[in-house]
Order: C-alpha cells, then structure tokens, then sequence
C-alpha cells in the first residue's frame, strides 16, 4: 500500500520526518463514563507523488467524535535551555523544523511522498453510555487504495467526573487580538459573536474564569482599547458609569459555561506607579481620562476609584457574581515595588473594604506582610508558600523552563499531560497563565501571525508557545494540541477529586515539586487505570 497508517497516543508528536510504525495494537483508551478523551492516526506515504488521504472514525451511537487534521508550525529554534533528556525536551532531532500544533477541522490531506502527517480524533461518550469495552472503527482512505482498517478500544469505568470545585483555572484573554485579526469595527455585532465562540472553547478545556476587561488591561505595553464600561465626565470629579456591555460580556460567557470572573487590575504592570488608561467613553478616538503618568494613589485616580468601585460592587450583585469574583492591584510587582504596593493596597483596602485581592507575584514577603489576599506565586517558589501554610494560586510565564512543567512548542505532550495531577498534589486554589490569545509582537500593537510566530518575536526570553494555545480560525478559536492534552489532563484533577484521594496519598509520592515528577505517560496511564477500576468496583459494590 502506498500509504502506512496507524495509532499514536495523544501524549506524541508527530513530525512530518516521524518513521512509519508497525507494531502491537493502540492500548485501550480508558476513561469515566462522561470524560473527553482523544488519539491519534498517523499516516505516511512511500510513494514519490502526493496522494489524497481522508479518514473516518465510527463509535457508538449517541458518542460524539471530531476528527480534525494535525497542522505543522515553524520552530526556529528550541526553547532555552536545551535539555538533551527528551522526557524534558520534545522535537529533538525535528527542530529547527516544523512542529504540529494546530487542529484544523478537515478529515483529509493531500499526503506528499516521504512525509508523515496525522489525524487527532476526539471523543466524547453518549449520555447514558454503559461501563464497559467499546470499540471505534477507523477507516483510512488513501488513492484508490484498499482502505486501511483500525480498531481503538475504549474502556469506559463506572464512574462519572463531579466538576472540579476548589481549584479556578484562568488564561488571559486579549479582547484586541479579536478586534485586530478579525478586522471588526471596534465591539461591533460580528465581535461578540466571535468572541461567544472563545468564551465557549475556554470553557470546554477546563478553563472556569474570564478575565473582563472592564477597562483595557494594562498589561504587555500599551494595548488597543478595549473598554467595555461606558465613561463619561457629568462634572470636574465626577463620573457616570454604562454597565451594558459589561453586563453583556458576563452573561454571554456563564452562557457559554464561564462560572468566575477576573476583574482587571486597576495599577499599572511591573511597578505599582500609575493609574491605567482610561478612556472617555469606551476609548474609540483614545482620549483619556488624566495623563499616563497620573499616579497610583493620585487625589485624581482617587477620587475616580471612589465613583468606580461601588458601582462594580452594585453591579456584581445585581449579576450575582460577587462571589465568583477575583480582583488584583497590579500583575507582578517585585520586591522592590512593595512600597508603592502597600500604598495602592491600602487604598483599596479603604474605598472597597470588601475587595479581597490577588496577584501574580513571587515574593513571600508581600504574603507574609498581609498585602494580598491571595498570592498567585510562580512555580519555581509556590512551594515555598505551601510549606509557609499560605493560601495561594500557582502560574508561570515564560518560565522557569526545562525541567519544570509546562506546555511549550517543545514540552514533551506526556509532560504537559501531567498538569491535572501535579496540581492535585498541593492545596493550591487555582492556575493563572497570561497567554490565551497574545498574537502581537511583544509589548506593542504590531499583530503577528500565530502560525508563523509563537514567541512574539522575543525569543529566547519569551518562549516558543508561551504567547498563546489557541490560532485565529475564520470564525473562532483552533485548538493546539497543547491546549488539548492541557484540558484533558484537569480531568484528572476532577477524577481525583471525585474518588476522595488524599492529596498524600502514596500513589502520588513520585510526584515531588514542579519539576521533579513522573514524565512519562505510561506512569499517568498506569495510576489512572488503577484509579478507574478502583472507582469501578467501589460503584458495582454499592449497587449489590
């Protein structure tokens, strides 16, 4: 046959140079009765001439199924450091070179001769689908060819995944990266129905919280506006407030399953030392409100705070999201900015004694000082925090990198595949990234092409696929590979949650810190299955 096929986990890259593979079937997939689950096809063509593949997947009826092509993205160079182990390291041999990453919905390639490509399929079980094997037929395509026939087994277990409780999961969200690529005309009708298609994806990947920009973010330079509140001045200090596209912002993402919102912070980025932007109106013609260098805790922004913060209060009781809220000061202050911090704090503290606070910072002595309320520490220093007693978040940005867990260009998918379970081992309170949908050069307005540029053209210190996990689609999101493993894997979270395991619990010990745990994926694969059949046959016990 002119064209090889066969079954790869979700957990490897396929690269157009990856050698066709013959050899004992696919392991059965294993999973919950209503847990999301995904493979691969691979196929390679021997032939010097290109050939049309198409494939098609059958499962039971009532299953959903998504076949979508694997896309190939450049990879100039590997993210810093270079690790030589590939469990730390993926595309070893592949890069510089072309990497998959992006998802497109289409069931056929046109193959060309001496290369690999692949087919990622996934699934999700029928309301009522009984424990038990169940077969998916695979079908590949190729020329006139006889059809290549495979089969996946899929091993449901007794038991459904209650949703995660305790642990928010939140990925910035750039509301002018839809504006630039889409080309609307500010927040015109077409932007909010694209923006529903985000706000649905986020949502089926695990991701439970919205960033709102209320105001534009300040963050990553000086940005679009993109300013949901209505501002208008009524007189010299004063300020009226128009709540309706916020107000639409926020009921179109719980319709599409959001159930927190993250407010944006109102200090400016890296410093502490300035009100943010912003705007007249909703900043169309980008006239502002005071100077740029307004101060932080300035009698101006002071006095406009003292308007805003009670009707946000007002507003967020009205929607009856007060308690699904979070709110910030400023996104990473250092050690040296924990003066102007206090004071900005202090601030809040007096206008909106009920604001509790959070932010990205890594500092214990913020914490252990009492100015946030909930620290959101990187990776490299969040268990330091645990071990203090101190409530907190976890995130990383940019990095650290290497050993460390991760979802770069070049992180291995069975690393990535761990972010459920590495989380579940400490009491964090939540994951906070900043890269959703940053497709702009770094710090500027300068929009890049996500499907040539994953670094923001700042490599090596911005890192390949740290930017963002999604690529414009003509109407909305398509998916990463990463972005899939990532959401796959909080599914284990919620199993572990669901089945009541300690987070002490012995099957975790070999998970030690954020860069000392199992990385390969038969190690995830084995304690997921015992946990599966354990949950099996507590529930077959209870019903006897």
């Amino acid at each position: 046959m002119p064209v090889a096929s066969w079954v790869v986990p979700n957990t490897e890259r396929v690269f157009p140079q990856s050698p066709a593979r013959r050899g004992p079937a696919h392991p059965a997939l294993e999973g919950a009765l209503n847990e999301r689950m995904s493979f691969q096809v691979a196929v390679r063509g021997d032939e010097p001439s290109p050939v049309n593949v198409s494939l098609a997947v059958d499962g039971p009826a009532g299953w959903r199924i998504r076949v979508r092509r694997v896309g190939y993205v450049p990879l100039p160079h590997h993210n810093t450091p270079v690790m030589a182990d590939p469990l730390d390291m993926d595309g070893l041999g592949h890069t510089p070179g072309f990497v998959p990453d992006p998802l497109f919905d289409e069931s056929s390639v046109l193959l060309p001769g001496g290369e690999t490509h692949a087919f990622w399929v996934s699934l999700q079980p029928g309301r009522g689908a009984a424990p038990g094997v169940h077969s998916l037929k695979v079908r590949v395509e190729a020329g006139g060819a006889k059809p290549a026939a495979h089969s996946v087994k899929v091993r449901l277990h007794d038991v459904a995944l209650e949703k995660r409780k305790g642990f928010s999961v939140t990925h910035w969200f750039y509301a002018d990266s839809i504006m630039d690529w889409y080309k609307t005309d500010g927040m015109d009708e077409r932007f909010w129905t694209i923006l529903e298609s985000y706000a649905r994806n986020v949502a089926e990947h695990g991701q439970d919280t919205l960033y709102v920009p209320v105001f534009t973010p300040p963050l990553d330079g000086v940005k679009r506006p993109t300013q949901l509140l209505g501002v208008r001045r009524a007189a010299r200090g004063r300020y009226l407030f128009d709540w309706r596209d916020v107000r639409r912002y926020v009921r179109m993402a719980g319709a599409a399953g959001v159930r927190k919102f993250e407010w944006c912070h109102p200090f400016t980025q890296w410093g502490v030392k300035n009100a943010i932007r912003i705007y007249e109106d909703r900043g169309r013609d980008e006239r502002l409100l005071w100077k740029p260098e307004t101060g932080a805790t300035s009698p101006v922004y002071r006095a406009f705070l003292a308007q805003y913060l009670p009707e946000l209060r007002r507003f967020m009781d009205e929607e009856g999201i007060a308690k699904r809220s979070f709110f910030h000061v400023s996104d990473e202050p250092h050690g040296d900015h924990i003066d102007d911090y206090r004071k900005a704090r202090a601030m809040l503290a007096e206008l909106a004694p009920w604001m509790k606070v959070m932010d990205a910072l890594s500092s214990i002595d913020f914490a252990k000082a009492g100015l946030t309320d909930m620290p959101v520490p990187s990776i490299s220093t969040a268990l330091s925090f645990a071990a203090e007693g101190i409530p907190s978040w976890c995130y990383y940005c940019c990095g650290p990198r290497g050993r460390y867990l991760q979802r770069l260009m070049d992180t291995p998918l069975a690393k990535i595949a761990m972010h459920g379970l590495v989380f579940y081992r400490w009491p964090f309170q939540g994951f906070l990234h900043w890269g959703y949908n940053y497709w702009y050069r770094s710090q500027t307005r300068e929009l890049i092409d996500p499907y040539t540029v994953s670094d923001g053209l700042k490599w090596p210190g911005w890192a390949y696929g740290d930017t963002f996990v999604v690529y414009p689609g003509p109407g909305g999101p398509v998916d990463s590979i990463r972005w899939e493993v990532f959401g796959e894997s909080l599914q284990d979270y919620a199993l572990l949650q669901t089945l009541g395991v300690p987070r002490n619990d012995r099957r975790l010990s070999a998970i030690r810190s954020f860069e000392d745990f199992p990385k390969n994926a038969a190690w995830r694969m084995k304690l997921r299955a015992a946990l599966l059949a354990g949950a099996g046959r507590h529930a077959s016990g209870a019903r006897q």
